[in-house]
């Protein structure tokens, strides 16, 4: 069926709107002649008021392809982009549907048709805990073809490690093996991903809404999508709270220096959970700072252009720009202006690259490495921004009404001829007063909760400062009404460095904390950590679980979790006379059923 056009003259139209609509007709198909002339039809049955066009006519060949967003979170940043991202579909007409890794059904990939991925690298290069099995699939022999999806990946790192974002560059990889045709390339983001990030998003949503296959039925009046109203204070706007009380955990003698913080919230209205985070806004040491200042013959007051706006060099180098962690763009950008041949030979080769880095930072680099006359505008352009530190929070709020505290284990060492300080350890140790100010918004992590019942028994494992998000867990369990509750901690010293020793002691004396039990590494000759203590109480600890108890870990990624990990799927094969393989299965289905869950780092 093709229509007639019009002819001069014929009918209401002006010979503008005819000559338009004429324009259009010569362009059609039969098919889509048809489908016009059905939908004008239904226009005039329907009775709409002049401007106001109904929903197309449901018909499946018509029906928008919904896009799904899978996000794999540690912490809650991949989450939150990928929220962003469904907003902004929404907003652009787009069908678009949310989507956890650790719950998405690996059964549906094989139906999609429009992808967005958004991961985190955890560690050296591993999935965060709740993309593990995801990760899995697509690298098993189940992995369907993707022929007909397609498909972006934005991947969240840090510059610092290895292998950048590499959970990332797996599923950009293998969803192009598979058959999937990428939308767009791949966007791996550093620490500072925010804007980044948002650049993505707005291209996503331009690509997808540009697609006639993701457009949503448009609704009668232009319904508008619903925006999620933004929290007063955040990580762009951080909240001032007044230092309250800092103590020195550990005693007289101790290797360590583990502070225990109270800040006041008072007045911003901001909220937490038992299991979420504190960002921390840190300020740079200022002796490192005037020593970059110095190893650059830099002036300290000439004004740079920042993210901020413009700044003194001094000021970017306090707040603005990291100035300790190495990370291999700077080194590579910083091997490039010096053309030092000595650096780019380490630059070549990772091993002797990691093995360079490991206890080194900026300051190294310039003094090992010297460049005359290097523009601070050049300098600047090497660093990435200032990111927040995340602390485990150690309270709870309903404990502690307006409050929040952290455990905070302060950084100081020396390596290669010089002392060195971490950067927010060392800032709220030494550089904020009582009663002073600190930067901080809260950092969600609902991968890091208490069961929903508190008759559902817990079972806690954090040597150090992991301790911090259990104090936080007891102090609520306490007000809901105790349930069963199991703390493992372990440190160097029992004398000295017995975390909150007379809080654990109470709760145990009360009823509270049914079952402690420590392991202090250097009291004896061999060394006993919780992971030893685990396996003393095998049979216990599997009844626990075998009773529906919950399993927690905070503290160390690079050894003690692994270690309690492995200690863990031990006792499930030993006391459940399974085989290693079936163990390990029992291990990953208490952390698809969210009974497994680590904060760690």
């Amino acid at each position: 069926m093709t229509i007639p056009l019009f002819s001069p003259g014929v009918g209401p139209l002006t010979p503008e709107q005819q000559q338009s609509l004429n324009q259009l007709l010569t362009t059609l198909s039969p098919e889509q002649s048809a489908w016009l002339c059905g939908y004008m039809a239904g226009v005039n049955a329907s009775g709409a008021e002049p401007g106001v066009l109904p929903a197309a006519p449901s018909d499946s060949a018509t029906e928008a392809v919904p896009v799904t967003v899978l996000y794999g979170s540690q912490t809650g940043n991949s989450e939150g982009i990928a929220g962003d991202l469904v907003e902004a579909l929404k907003g652009k007409g787009v069908t678009a549907e949310l989507k956890d890794m650790a719950t998405y059904k690996t059964q549906n990939l094989k139906k999609e048709k429009q992808l967005c991925v958004v991961v985190s690298t955890h560690g050296e290069g591993d999935p965060p805990d709740t993309a593990m099995d995801l990760h899995a699939f697509l690298y098993g022999r189940r992995a369907p073809k993707m022929d007909g999806c397609s498909f972006a990946v934005l991947a969240l790192g840090d510059t610092s490690y290895e292998h950048f974002c590499k959970t990332g560059q797996d599923f950009d990889t293998r969803l192009s093996e598979l058959g999937a045709t990428r939308l767009l390339d791949r966007v791996d983001c550093d620490v500072d991903y925010e804007e980044q990030a948002e650049a993505w998003i707005q291209e996503v949503a331009a690509k997808f809404s540009a697609s006639p296959t993701s457009a949503a039925p448009a609704q009668a009046g232009g319904t508008a999508v619903p925006v999620a109203p933004q929290a007063a204070y955040s990580k762009k706007n951080p909240f001032s709270a007044p230092l309250l009380e800092r103590i020195h955990l550990n005693g007289r003698g101790s290797a360590k220096d583990t502070l225990h913080l109270e800040l006041s919230l008072e007045g911003s209205g901001l909220t937490y959970e038992a299991g979420d985070a504190l960002g921390v806004c840190p300020v740079n040491d200022p002796e490192l700072v005037a020593e970059l200042v110095t190893a650059l013959d830099a002036n300290a007051d000439e004004d740079v252009v920042t993210p901020k706006g413009v700044e003194s060099f001094q000021e970017a180098l306090s707040r603005t720009y990291e100035i300790t962690t190495l990370t291999r763009p700077f080194l590579r950008a910083y091997a490039e202006a010096s053309e030092s041949k000595e650096l780019q030979g380490i630059l070549a080769d990772a091993t002797t690259l990691n093995a360079w880095m490991y206890g080194r930072d900026i300051l190294d680099v310039l003094n090992t490495w010297p460049v005359k006359g290097l523009p601070t505008a050049e300098f600047l352009d090497m660093l990435r921004k200032l990111p927040p530190r995340l602390y485990s929070i150690a309270s709870s709020l309903e404990a502690h009404p307006e409050e929040v505290h952290l455990t905070v284990g302060v950084t100081r060492y020396d390596a290669h001829g010089r002392s060195r300080k971490g950067v927010c350890s060392t800032f709220l140790a030494e550089r904020v007063e009582l009663d002073e100010t600190i930067p901080v918004y809260i950092d969600a992590n609902k991968n890091f909760k208490l069961p929903a019942s508190v008759d559902t028994p817990i079972i806690m494992v954090g040597p150090g400062t992991g301790i911090a998000p259990f104090r936080a867990f007891v102090e609520q369990r306490e007000l809901q009404g105790d349930g069963r509750n199991w703390l493992f901690f372990g440190d160097q010293h029992f004398d000295t460095d017995f975390l909150y020793q007379t809080e654990w002691q109470q709760w145990l004396s009360n009823g509270v904390l049914d079952r402690l039990h420590v392991a202090f590494s250097r009291d004896q000759n061999e060394k006993l950590y919780v992971q030893h203590r685990m396996m003393e109480n095998a049979k216990d600890l599997y009844g626990w679980l075998e009773e529906g108890a919950h399993f927690y870990v905070c503290g160390d990624e690079s050894r003690m979790a692994h270690d309690v990990h492995a200690a863990l799927i031990s006792i499930v094969e030993a006391q459940g006379g399974k085989s290693k393989e079936d163990a390990e299965a029992y291990v990953k289905q208490l952390q698809k059923d969210r009974r497994y869950q680590r904060d760690v780092y």
